[in-house]
């Protein structure tokens, strides 16, 4: 056996996806927010690009405007075309970026302080040519300076808001010392799983002393669980964490209504978890002597506390939903209509008076190649966005056909609708209607309702007005949870009873399918739902 190398030609055909089809692509996918910022970007970006109608869109004041003469235009062409050519190095292509790398790096490391006198140099001719002025003089505001201040500052890692809070403390410096290594070892959630042992093991000597001792490293847990909040930081089980936090409580001023139910609340968890976790509140109060009543009001207050505490120092917030379209009723056609939410997107044109300078032989050619090359991003950004709303008020329009027994009669009726089918229906590809629906939300007289979810698979119906019907497996989950709601929290349903009455409302749905569906829904079994008293 010998190897050796060789050169062959051969013949061979592939397909491949053109940057204007991938573009096209990403555009349909797109929920409206991204649409939005990527239609600012190209506006700041694209000189050829402008909001016509005179409508205002954030980086739109650096487009060419209509008053603007030949010249005008011509200058701001070359200005744009030469600062294109200074940063081409640092732009990089499928071809030529790891060239373009190696000259920018081979350039830095022959001119080590170009790069900070350019800087300089820049900022220099900036301060002279724009003298700072005083907002008293004529009253007007910073608008960079106003954005600045009412944008939300940076929110740290919950390690680093716990280590700022420990360096508030007054403690001794031995224990802060202490206290930091603790911290560091705190998770998200707020706990400390890494044990005692094995924090001192890992731990560094102080200065000339010997390592720290684990009696040392508990001294400081429980000065980190009494000063930081919220509650429950630093805990090392669900036991201990719900202790801390009714430690708070019962720490606070309150009525002796509230002292009584957090005192039978401790007693609880300290004794009795297991047994409270199983919903065997009889057992409890018997053991303790106490009435189901006032057992019931200490779990609810149990209920009020967190089982993460970590969590409550996330301040990411959920971004809000913005509809891509709407759905409403004509009554006078008795039909449901939709319609997109175009009013957020701005009115966009190319710039006709770059697209002349393109064709203008007088121009210099880098400047045309230049101005040629952003009217083509531009025209092929502006048939992509016309191309995603066709798409989606196509799938769209398909859906509210399909639907019409959710929007008349809630999520109960909605019927089963694979992509797919809609797919052969509008003679497009089951991807393209997967990228249609995707990060889509609609705002109907039921609510906004992401689009995705008007496609799933489902079952047949057996009985009731609607036999031999399709029914959707989410219509089945919001008739188990009417039933859950309605049921006698005294003598909750089984999984078992709970498929029979699926099935009186001509759903056979079995009993495995029942529990699954029950779970998905994050109920618990019967057992843990019962009311007791």
């Amino acid at each position: 056996m010998r190897f050796d190398t060789s050169q062959q030609m051969r013949m061979s055909q592939q397909m491949k996806l053109a940057p204007q089809m991938i573009q096209s692509m990403e555009i349909l996918q797109m929920s409206m927010a991204e649409l939005e910022e990527r239609i600012e970007q190209e506006l700041e970006n694209n000189a050829t690009l402008e909001v016509a109608d005179g409508g205002d869109a954030p980086g739109a004041s650096d487009t060419g405007d209509a008053g603007d003469t030949g010249d005008q235009l011509r200058d701001r062409a070359d200005a744009s075309a030469a600062d294109a050519a200074e940063d081409a190095p640092l732009h990089v292509d499928a071809e030529h970026g790891s060239d373009d790398f190696s000259r920018l790096e081979s350039f830095e490391a022959s001119n080590p302080d170009a790069a900070e006198n350019a800087f300089e140099e820049r900022v220099s001719t900036r301060e002279d040519e724009y003298e700072p002025r005083a907002r008293g003089d004529e009253g007007d505001r910073d608008s960079k300076m106003d954005a600045m201040a009412n944008t939300q500052a940076r929110v740290g890692t919950i390690g680093e808001q716990l280590q700022e809070q420990w360096g508030l403390t007054e403690v001794k410096p031995e224990l802060r010392a202490l206290g930091e290594i603790i911290i560091a070892h705190i998770e998200d959630d707020g706990y400390l799983r890494t044990p005692l042992e094995q924090i001192a093991e890992r731990a560094a000597p102080q200065g000339s002393g010997p390592r720290p001792s684990v009696q040392d490293l508990e001294h400081a847990l429980k000065a980190v669980q009494l000063l930081l909040e919220p509650a429950g930081i630093g805990a090392r089980d669900v036991k201990e964490c719900l202790l801390l936090q009714v430690d708070a409580r019962l720490d606070q001023d309150q009525s002796d209504e509230d002292r009584a139910a957090w005192t039978l609340a401790r007693a609880l968890v300290q004794d009795h978890l297991e047994d409270l976790r199983q919903n065997r509140q009889p057992k409890i109060a018997s053991k303790l002597g106490v009435s189901v009543d006032a057992l019931r009001l200490a779990v609810a207050r149990l209920k009020t506390l967190s089982l993460a505490p970590g969590r409550q120092l996330e301040r990411a917030s959920e971004p809000p939903i913005v509809p891509d379209a709407f759905v409403e009723y004509d009554a006078e056609n008795d039909r449901y209509y939709a319609y997109l939410n175009d009013r957020r997107l701005p009115n966009l044109r190319i710039n006709q008076e770059y697209a002349k300078l393109a064709k203008d032989r007088a121009a210099p050619k880098p400047t045309r190649d230049f101005i040629r090359t952003n009217l083509s991003n531009a025209s092929f950004l502006l048939d992509a966005i016309e191309q995603r709303k066709r798409t989606v008020l196509r799938v769209l329009e398909a859906v509210v056909a399909a639907q019409r027994e959710f929007f008349d009669e809630g999520p109960e009726a909605l019927r089963p609708l694979p992509m797919t089918k809609v797919a052969e229906q509008l003679g497009i590809h089951v991807a393209t209607v997967s990228r249609a629906v995707a990060d889509k939300y609609v705002q109907t007289p039921r609510g906004i309702v992401a689009l995705r979810k008007f496609f799933s698979g489902g079952t047949v119906s057996t009985s009731g007005e609607n036999a031999g019907s399709e029914v959707s497996w989410d219509a089945v989950r919001a008739a188990l949870q009417d039933i859950i709601d309605k049921e006698d929290k005294k003598n909750p349903l089984s999984d078992d009873d709970l498929s029979e009455e699926l099935k009186k409302r001509g759903l056979e749905i079995a009993r495995r399918t029942v529990a699954k569906y029950r779970g998905q829904l994050n109920i618990p079994t019967g057992r843990l739902r019962k009311v007791h008293g």
